[in-house]
């Protein structure tokens, strides 16, 4: 349920109403926009009757919101929500270019490759530490060694760090030593996982679900925000469909289906969807045009020779390339990409 508070409201009538909608056993959620103040009523609201709320002078409207993810809706939030990560924005007019390898291998190969992909415009350093493979005998990823080399490439050249954590067991190195924990497909409904995150105010990046619907996804999203955890930013990295000429289908639909569901920004991954070099930059274009907050693209020197998924990471070169036609298509949207970080010497 959400209640739609009148322009002239006081400040302390909205506290006289949030102070009874908690005595009420609910939780009240504020949300102060450009055009209206919002409190949405978190709880079993079936038992509530609207009138008993429209007495209030400061009540314009009430309204029930029968989807079951709430803080996640854009009903509660009408605004796009922004998030910060460590100076860097993402969302509304906010432009992220995410972009790195898909496994940290050494300090030397991964410092020097941040610092090519800062001066071709990225905003924020992915990289693999601990990386979920379908193969038991594929390589795992360096582990915590991997985190301290992202670190060590964050003070060469300012780019926030992106990592994905497997589970709850490393969530406070995690917390500690990046910048954004992305949660990586096959752990979309790792429900603990995601309350855990919940507890935490760090951003986290979810990635949809190989075979997930957008409402699951989304419930996600709010497994994570019900904890108390507002900064969530979503990732469409391709879905599993009947086809096999691609690794996976780049749903770009489910750009304008979020962004009409929810404030909460929404940024694409090409590079898991094609699962091949080539498909990667007319995707990524595809993207920037659909409307998305953002980009996550793999990228290595030597992609023949990468430890891991090298056949779906451009190289340096190429991304320099990509990038002077996103920076054209992102500002033809309104969005600006912004990438002067803080070294930290």
């Amino acid at each position: 349920m959400i209640i739609h508070v009148t322009h002239d409201a006081k400040e302390s009538e909205i506290q006289t109403l949030v102070s009874n909608i908690e005595s009420a056993g609910f939780r009240a959620h504020r949300s102060d926009g450009e055009r209206r103040t919002i409190i949405g009523l978190i709880g079993d609201t079936s038992r509530v009757d609207e009138n008993d709320f429209k007495k209030y002078r400061i009540v314009k409207s009430v309204f029930r919101i029968q989807s079951p993810y709430k803080k996640a809706n854009r009903r509660f939030h009408e605004d796009d929500s922004v998030i910060d990560i460590d100076g860097v924005k993402v969302g509304g007019s906010h432009f992220m270019v995410c972009a790195g390898p898909c496994s940290v291998e050494n300090e030397e190969d991964t410092v020097e490759l941040a610092k090519a992909l800062k001066d071709a415009g990225a905003n924020t350093l992915r990289g693999g530490a601990f990386k979920p493979r379908t193969s038991p005998y594929s390589f795992q990823g360096l582990g915590i060694e991997g985190l301290r080399i992202l670190n060590t490439a964050k003070q060469e050249t300012g780019l926030p760090i992106v990592s994905e954590l497997m589970g709850t067991e490393h969530i406070d190195d995690f917390v500690e030593m990046v910048d954004v924990i992305q949660v990586g497909a096959r752990n979309m409904s790792n429900f603990d996982l995601l309350k855990a995150l919940g507890q935490t105010k760090k951003p986290v990046l979810l990635k949809r679900g190989m075979s997930a619907t957008i409402q699951e996804w989304l419930m996600s999203a709010e497994y994570i925000m019900a904890g108390g955890n507002d900064n969530v930013i979503f990732c469409e990295r391709g879905i599993r469909t009947f086809e096999t000429a691609t690794r996976n289908t780049l749903d770009l639909q489910a750009v304008p289906v979020i962004q009409k569901e929810s404030h909460l920004p929404i940024v694409i991954d090409p590079s898991h969807a094609a699962g091949t070099r080539y498909v990667i930059p007319s995707m990524a274009k595809a993207a920037t045009v659909s409307g998305a907050n953002g980009l996550q693209i793999e990228v290595h020197q030597d992609p023949e020779n990468a430890w891991s998924d090298g056949q779906q990471c451009l190289t340096p070169a190429e991304f320099k390339d990509l990038m002077q036609h996103i920076n054209i298509l992102a500002e033809m949207e309104g969005k600006t990409i912004t990438n002067e970080t803080i070294v930290q010497k």
